[in-house]
């Protein structure tokens, strides 16, 4: 008997949505996996990527596995196999990445192929033709990956040749453009895809000069530490110490929340103004310093600005500066800015 299940990977983008319902309109079981890393641009939004997927996973009755990008990831963005995009983005080795561990769940869910939203050509560098099938051979899912939006533009696949998908209900589409699935998501019934082509923040210089930063500096990092990089401002004032300073409030939440217990946060006391983590070694130089940055990117003018230095739920230490740095040394001092 053939087993109709596949293993779906679903970002929340309309490519896998629209993919979601051409395999259940199939008769097809579905799983849905979907990945999370500290660097989706949709990450913190109520209609973020892993919010949608969920939502459509229960829109659809399909289970649903969310699995995060954990250190072993973040070794293959340090060191990609197949080198990076435009910036720090490792997008062929991050695919192989994601199909593997799909892979892995295949005989676990009992299921016989994977899907995915891609569509031939719409990405520059992992869905070109030649990535594709380079990316297929490694992961070792040859013949097993199901892509229904393209389907017409490669050759049948082992789901389509042992008769569990059917190739005449798949698709051709090809490209960067967005109008072929905007009019069969409407065909569909499918109004509600508020993340339709997604986005990796790995892409952005500054996130790329703050993860090279990072590997230089420090390359014992942590999770914590990928979270830190899209959070706040960075400075770097010695090879063994950086600063990552609050934009606003809710950031100065984060910082907090990414301290935990035992980091070191310098906050000011009787004046509005962002929140410091400090990442390093804390000596009576460095916090006047950085003292004077939080002070600069403080509106309020003041005589003296006094601060505290906070490890969890512990006061150690207030101290005072009584002049703002100058913004261009402060510039001179941020990573990647």
């Amino acid at each position: 008997m053939i087993n109709k299940k596949a293993i779906l990977l679903l970002s929340g983008g309309l490519d896998s949505t629209l993919t979601a319902k051409i395999l259940c309109d199939q008769g097809i079981g579905v799983e849905a996996l979907n990945f999370t890393s500290p660097f989706c641009n949709c990450n913190g939004r109520k209609d973020g990527c892993r919010n949608q997927a969920v939502k459509v996973a229960q829109e659809l009755n399909i289970p649903i596995r969310v699995l995060v990008k954990g250190l072993d990831y973040m070794k293959l963005v340090e060191n990609p196999p197949h080198g990076y995009g435009s910036q720090m983005n490792p997008c062929v080795d991050c695919r192989i990445y994601i199909l593997k561990k799909a892979g892995e769940l295949m005989a676990e869910l009992g299921a016989s192929f994977v899907a995915t939203g891609e569509v031939l050509g719409q990405r520059p560098t992992s869905q070109q033709r030649h990535s594709l099938a380079l990316i297929e051979r490694e992961s070792g899912l040859q013949g097993r990956i199901l892509r229904p939006l393209s389907a017409l533009h490669f050759a049948p696949t082992i789901p389509e040749i042992e008769g569990m998908v059917d190739r005449q209900k798949l698709l051709d589409i090809a490209g960067r453009g967005r109008k072929k699935q905007i009019q069969l998501a409407a065909d569909l019934g499918i109004s509600d895809y508020p993340c339709p082509a997604g986005g990796c923040l790995l892409t952005e210089k500054s996130i790329a000069h703050r993860l090279r930063d990072l590997f230089r500096y420090k390359p014992s990092y942590e999770m914590t530490d990928m979270r830190l990089l899209v959070v706040g401002r960075h400075f770097r004032l010695s090879p063994q110490l950086k600063v990552v300073i609050g934009h606003n409030e809710q950031e100065n939440h984060k910082l907090l929340a990414l301290a935990g217990a035992s980091g070191t946060l310098i906050q000011p006391f009787d004046f509005p103004g962002p929140t410091a983590l400090v990442d390093g070694f804390l000596n009576s130089d460095v916090k006047e310093i950085i003292g004077r940055i939080i002070a600069a990117y403080s509106r309020q003018l003041m005589p003296d600005y006094r601060l505290e230095v906070i490890r969890g739920e512990e006061r150690l230490e207030m101290f005072t500066v009584n002049e703002k740095l100058p913004r261009e040394v402060c510039n001179d001092l941020r990573i990647g800015e």
